[in-house]
């Protein structure tokens, strides 16, 4: 499908009846379009989330919203967009993910329109649960692992011995739950795809320093 849908253009259209800028952007980012979010609608976003007076709640329920669409394209972009503002945006955000007591239930999610729907929905399960896990870890331990400053004089590597045997489960359960994801570069075969593919391969790499900070700091107790 190419192009905005009518229901894509009603969407926007009703979020700018209520005067919300950021709820039409985040329709905007996650448009029917086969192709990842628009640049321009995740820099609005991202700045959005560095002025005082945005509504972080608002926003994170506008995705999540827009995450229970029939439509395996407009919930994918959702996922990647949530992934790109937990990266990019005010530190805020993922806070409030955090805070919630539920995130994604994507669980049981399939698109039946097609089989490129079939085939994409279970990657949608599969980064619903990451998604879920990154907040989760958040929630425990009250950092991003992918955010924290690396290296000797890094987070993990000077966490104390108690708080990295606490830590180290939680780092190693979202790196699996990560790697799950599991695709195979045929199956790269769309821009949002490609978009959350790359969201999580920079997240991995980060989340392997971490690793190996704590495994150094442990050796070293």
């Amino acid at each position: 499908m190419s192009g905005q849908t009518l229901t894509d253009r009603i969407a926007a259209a009703q979020y700018q009846l209520t005067g919300s800028d950021m709820a039409r952007a985040v329709c905007k980012a996650t448009t029917h379009e086969v192709m990842a979010p628009k640049k321009k609608h995740l820099e609005y976003l991202v700045s959005a989330t560095n002025t005082t007076n945005v509504n972080i709640p608002q926003m994170a329920d506008t995705l999540f919203e827009r995450a229970t669409n029939a439509s395996w394209v407009v919930v994918f972009k959702a996922l990647v967009t949530t992934h790109h503002m937990c990266v990019h945006g005010n530190e805020r955000f993922i806070q409030y993910l955090a805070s919630r007591t539920s995130l994604f239930n994507l669980s049981n999610f399939i698109d039946k329109t097609g089989s490129h729907g079939y085939d994409m929905s279970t990657f949608i399960r599969r980064y619903g649960r990451y998604l879920n896990e990154k907040a989760f870890a958040y929630r425990q331990m009250a950092f991003d692992f992918t955010r924290v400053k690396k290296g000797a004089e890094g987070v993990m590597r000077t966490m104390t011995t108690e708080k990295l045997l606490k830590g180290m489960p939680v780092l190693q359960t979202q790196i699996d739950t990560l790697l799950e994801f599991d695709v195979h570069p045929k199956e790269l075969n769309n821009g949002i795809i490609n978009a959350a593919f790359l969201l999580l391969f920079k997240d991995l790499v980060k989340l392997f320093a971490s690793y190996n900070d704590g495994i150094i700091n442990l050796l070293g107790q």
